[in-house]
């Protein structure tokens, strides 16, 4: 009988587990574009950025957008796509009118002193 109701539990809880990760993205942290690519492609499609952060495996953006409305917009750390973007107020906008990011290739390294010759350190993990 304790197993009928752990395995009902368990059914009950996948859906929503479900819907939840929707939203996320799925990306190695090796494949990500740095902030600057996040930062030139929300410019390229009119977006004043106010803040971009890494949220549920994506870049998030907050900002407005080219008519002043308060967006927010989650972007695919590897092609820069729009996956989400919803006005503040809860609006969720169309994929049709997304106005979806160009692939930006991933830019130089930023001219820095831990940054040797343009490349970037390499990280090992033991």
């Amino acid at each position: 009988m304790k197993t009928l109701l752990i395995a009902v539990a368990a059914l009950a809880v996948l859906p929503a587990a479900g819907a939840m990760a929707g939203d996320d993205c799925h990306v190695g942290h090796g494949a990500w574009q740095p902030r600057e690519a996040v930062m030139q492609a929300a410019t390229g499609l009119g977006w004043h950025v106010e803040k971009i952060e890494a949220d549920d495996g994506c870049w998030e953006v907050k900002g407005r957008d080219a008519q002043g409305r308060r967006i927010k917009a989650k972007l695919d750390p590897a092609t820069l796509q729009v996956v989400k973007l919803r006005h503040r107020d809860g609006q969720q906008i169309p994929e049709r009118d997304r106005g979806n990011a160009p692939t930006v290739a991933p830019s130089a390294p930023p001219s820095n002193p831990l940054f040797q010759n343009g490349t970037p350190p390499v990280v090992r993990v033991n």
